[in-house]
């Protein structure tokens, strides 16, 4: 056995607060204290100086989506783009750049604050890039505009959405290199862990990237551990048990569809969005009874189910067909799968309640609220102000029992964590956010959780505990108010200051030197 023993430094440990030294053998957490006698119990060891680094459990990305993520990082990113010309500007010089690509593929376009208020159309896409297969997925991935050569003679609207969009993505997918795929996938990876992430969650599903995709994905070696929910109904407990083991999924949930997005106007609403008469109520893939079918299938398999559930119509149904299910199988039966649903923005104070006594995780996007919540954001103007400062109440359903799990569903919002911890805790609306504390729980040890670890130690820095961390360079940020008045602020998520500042400035964020995982070091800071 070999021990490294960390010293002078910060460890962020609930055992022992105030620790400044940890020792580490064989990937496990055995001892925590200070420098003092932690030299004197570990003579042998491999000693590492902090040099007054804060060490604090490492992330866990609970919803991502990585060959997308990473296709955007080294394709064409739309996100900055803040009009129609913009966005038209930069696909035309990103053909210019790459004429021998087989597809240009971009991701981030978001229309809501356009002055031209509205999306690119097919034609514009076809004079930027004559003769090319040009596929633009919107901000949320639930729409998207594609060039003719793509849509081959489709005549559904140009910005697509459902089945229609589903294929014409299956088509620009399959245009695109293999090569060009793995270094994505690799290129988001080597980004998660530079995050001080050492874990994520794959949503994959027929209708997302298919089954090819996600297996190549799971398939990966990497530092960073890959989980993966595969998005697909199940009608019987045998029919789950033969999903799990002819994917390769760890479990049948994820983007399980029950609706689709706000942003494209298809999350299901019951009563309809304020700012498009056209988009009724948005889309509805599931019934009670398919859901309820998937979850009782799933139950009495023991494996894990979950949803994609938005809108307050998406939410009812599966909070439906889980009292369904728990009517039939106990809630013994369902608390002890740890049955997730993904986003779940629209939920009611009885729905929290009810979900939060069957031990539901909800699988929740802060950074979701820091984008488009508040009063003058993209939430309001599609449900109007009353239902958008309704929407991710955090506080509610951590305070009814549903466990967080903090995710960034990332290509749709970046994978920064300390951001969206940032975000949880100020919430656009006073009274929906939560501690601290919680939040960097949620991105944590809440987020192992969610992903099937059950044992209360990993997520945590105690004896016992895998020892996966990340070393973080942190500081004192001091903010001057115009009256001269100066406030202090902590990055370290265990001070005693009440909150941490809302900055979206990346040089805010601390800094990662270092992330672990079971003992090996994934990630290291350049000097």
């Amino acid at each position: 056995m070999s021990t490294k023993l960390l010293v002078n430094g910060r460890i962020h440990s609930p055992s022992n607060p105030d620790a400044t030294a940890m020792a580490i053998t064989d990937g496990i957490v055995v001892w925590l204290g200070d420098d003092t006698p932690a030299r004197a119990l570990h003579p042998d060891a491999e000693v590492v100086d902090l040099a007054g680094a804060f060490v604090a459990p490492a992330f866990v990305d609970a919803h991502v989506h990585l060959t997308d993520t990473g296709l955007g990082m080294i394709g064409l990113d739309l996100s900055h783009s803040e009009s129609l010309a913009a966005c038209l500007a930069a696909v035309r010089a990103h053909a210019e750049r790459n004429p021998d690509a087989p597809v240009l593929w971009g991701h981030g376009w978001d229309d809501t604050d356009w002055p031209e208020g509205r999306a690119p159309r097919t034609d514009e896409l076809d004079e930027c890039a004559p003769s090319r297969a040009v596929y633009l997925a919107r901000v949320d991935e639930h729409s998207a505009v594609a060039s003719s050569t793509l849509r081959a003679g489709a005549e559904a609207p140009d910005v697509l959405t459902g089945p229609e969009h589903h294929a014409v993505r299956a088509r620009a997918r399959a245009l695109l290199p293999a090569h060009d795929l793995a270094v994505a996938r690799r290129a988001v990876l080597d980004h998660a862990a530079a995050q001080g992430i050492v874990a994520v969650h794959e949503c994959g599903g027929p209708e997302i990237n298919g089954l090819e995709d996600f297996q190549a994905v799971l398939a990966l070696e990497h530092g960073v551990a890959v989980r993966g929910y595969w998005g697909q109904l199940a009608d019987t407990p045998e029919h789950a048990r033969e999903l799990l083991e002819s994917t390769g999924a760890h479990a049948l949930g994820g983007d399980l569809f029950v609706d689709g997005a706000l942003g494209s106007h298809t999350a299901w609403v019951t009563d309809g969005y304020a700012d498009s008469d056209a988009a009724g109520t948005g889309r509805a893939f599931l019934t009670v009874d398919q859901i309820a079918d998937h979850l009782r299938a799933c139950t009495a398999a023991k494996i894990q189910a979950g949803f994609h559930a938005i809108g307050d119509g998406a939410v009812s149904a599966v909070a439906e067909a889980f009292r369904q299910v728990a009517d039939e199988l106990g809630v013994a039966a369902i608390a002890s799968c740890g049955h997730r649903i993904e986003h779940v923005e629209m939920i009611s104070a009885e729905q929290s309640a009810q979900l939060g006594g069957l031990a539901v995780i909800a699988s929740v996007q802060p950074q979701f609220d820091a984008r488009w919540g508040g009063a003058d954001s993209m939430y309001a103007t599609r449900l109007g102000a009353e239902r958008a400062a309704r929407m991710n109440p955090f506080a509610m359903m951590a305070a009814d029992g549903l466990s967080l799990a903090i995710g960034s569903d990332a290509p749709v919002t970046a994978m920064r964590p300390w951001d969206a911890v940032r975000a949880a805790i100020h919430h656009q609306t006073s009274g929906s956010g939560v501690s601290a504390r919680g939040a960097f729980t949620a991105a944590t040890r809440g987020a192992w959780r969610a992903g099937g670890r059950r044992d209360g130690l990993a997520g945590t820095l105690v004896a016992g505990a895998p020892a996966s961390y990340a070393v973080w360079e942190t500081g004192e940020l001091v903010v001057a108010s115009a009256s001269g008045s100066v406030q202090r602020w902590s990055m370290d998520p265990r001070s005693r200051v009440p909150a941490l500042p809302d900055l979206s400035d990346a040089e805010n964020n601390p800094v990662c030197l270092r992330t672990v995982r079971d003992g090996v070091t994934i990630y290291e800071r350049a000097v």
